[in-house]
């Protein structure tokens, strides 16, 4: 059976090895928390368990147990397992290896694992390269990622296997394992004569977000730098903040979690909820998104989500663009915070938004409509011979600046695309276009 790593690697001692990795989990009774897909009785568990896996995906954050989980499936199959990182691992690689996987089970009936650490790394032909050896049931796949695998996976590989989403650990199941590194004399730092205060283990827990590793890395760095006092370590909460510095938020501006926050921001405004809106972007900003992205997304809602409701708006919007061009960040972060607020506590129409979807619907689906004669200009006499012009009423001649004078198309009379809310300013709004359709009515 192979391994994630090779057999004759030599061993290393435990000073030169990583808490982390010291600490991986070796059985199914080590692991901390994603009881909902590994709790005893489980589907994926008994699957693993009954050596009967079949192709999956493990989907979820860092350090939730995505590769802890390949390693116990390669300790617990009789199959051959084999490892690939998407990082290193080539065409020409994997192509070996379904080969073999293609012999073995020819040969013996015997089946191979494959696990693809970060699968989202590899291009469309190396995931396709997988994919007759799954057809063909040669290969179980195991593929990991940080990434949505609707958008990342190939569809035909998709389909042929389980998707099963890991969650970040809670602030509970972090804690219990940095307490299982303080108490392990073996693979842990009980050995070690350190105090850690309860204080210092909530504070890594809590920068963690749910990454093990993420807790484990620090807990190791604190403690490593943390002065000797009688020959012991002490580890307290001050230590451990100078350790963090400042926390990397989980962030990927071109992945999934982008979309994501963007997608809370744009509904807590919408929802008309400034709490929400004001959390979701610093969770944007504090985490680098490029603050004229954000900007972008404000003015777009101010026409889409307030429109003529507030036409203030999109002032609003547009001066904190401006602001944040001309002062940059982090100054910029409070005119962004201001639009947003604006935005989320105005009034709420998307009647523009749907005007111009109606519209532009009419635009592509329909025969493109002359424009009326009288709505030409003639500034030649040929066109005025031609009625360019003719029957055109200028509305500062009329009473009220109101004519009668249709503007759309023959074809597309009556037509009504623009409907105001009765909210916001559209409130006055609705009550002008109501009192103009009374005036030209009056005049028929």
């Amino acid at each position: 059976m192979n391994s994630l790593f090779p057999e004759d690697t030599p061993a290393k001692p435990k000073g030169s090895t990583p808490l982390a990795e010291r600490m991986r989990p070796r059985s199914f009774d080590e692991l901390v928390g994603q009881e909902d897909i590994l709790a005893p009785g489980k589907p994926l568990r008994t699957a693993i368990e009954r050596d009967l896996l079949q192709s999956i995906i493990l989907w979820g954050p860092p350090g939730t147990g995505k590769t802890t989980l390949a390693r116990i499936i390669a300790e617990l199959t009789k199959a051959k397992f084999v490892s690939f990182s998407a990082v290193l691992a080539g065409i020409k690689e994997i192509r070996e290896v379904m080969s073999e996987a293609e012999r073995l089970r020819r040969t013996t009936g015997r089946r191979t694992i494959v696990f693809i650490d970060e699968i989202h790394r590899f291009n469309k032909a190396q995931q396709d390269a997988f994919l007759p050896r799954v057809e063909a049931g040669d290969i179980v796949l195991i593929g990991a990622t940080t990434e949505n695998p609707s958008f990342e996976v190939n569809a035909a590989l998709l389909s042929r296997s389980k998707v099963f989403v890991l969650r970040g650990l809670s602030t509970e199941d972090v804690q219990t394992i940095l307490l299982r590194a303080l108490r392990d004399p073996d693979r842990g730092l009980a050995s070690d004569d350190l105090v850690v205060d309860d204080d210092a283990l909530s504070a890594i827990a809590v920068y963690a977000n749910g990454d093990a590793r993420a807790a484990l890395n620090l807990l190791e760095l604190s403690v490593a730098a943390a002065p000797q006092t009688s020959g012991r370590r002490q580890v307290d909460k001050s230590r451990v903040e100078q350790a963090i510095q400042r926390r990397a938020l989980l962030y990927d501006k071109s992945g999934e979690e982008h979309y994501n926050l963007i997608s809370a921001l744009h509904k807590s405004m919408r929802n008309s909820d400034p709490d929400a809106s004001v959390y979701w972007l610093a969770r944007m900003l504090e985490a680098g998104e490029d603050p004229l992205y954000v900007a972008r997304r404000l003015v777009r809602f101010a026409s889409e989500d307030v429109g003529n409701a507030d036409p203030q708006a999109l002032s609003v919007t547009v001066a904190a663009k401006d602001a944040v061009h001309f002062m940059g960040m982090p100054e910029g972060n409070t005119a962004l915070a201001q639009a947003a607020i604006y935005l989320a506590t105005a009034p709420k129409s998307n009647a523009i938004y749907k005007a111009y979807q109606q519209a532009a619907a009419d635009a592509h689906n329909d025969v493109a409509q002359p424009v009326p004669l009288h709505l030409r200009n003639a500034p030649t006499p040929l066109m005025k011979a031609l009625d360019y012009g003719k029957g055109y009423q200028y509305a500062h001649d009329e009473a009220d600046a109101i004519s009668e004078m249709t503007c759309l198309p023959p074809a597309l009379e009556g037509r009504r695309y623009y409907n105001p809310a009765d909210r916001g300013f559209e409130k006055e709004i609705r009550r002008r276009l109501e009192d103009w359709e009374k005036i030209r009515k009056s005049r028929g």
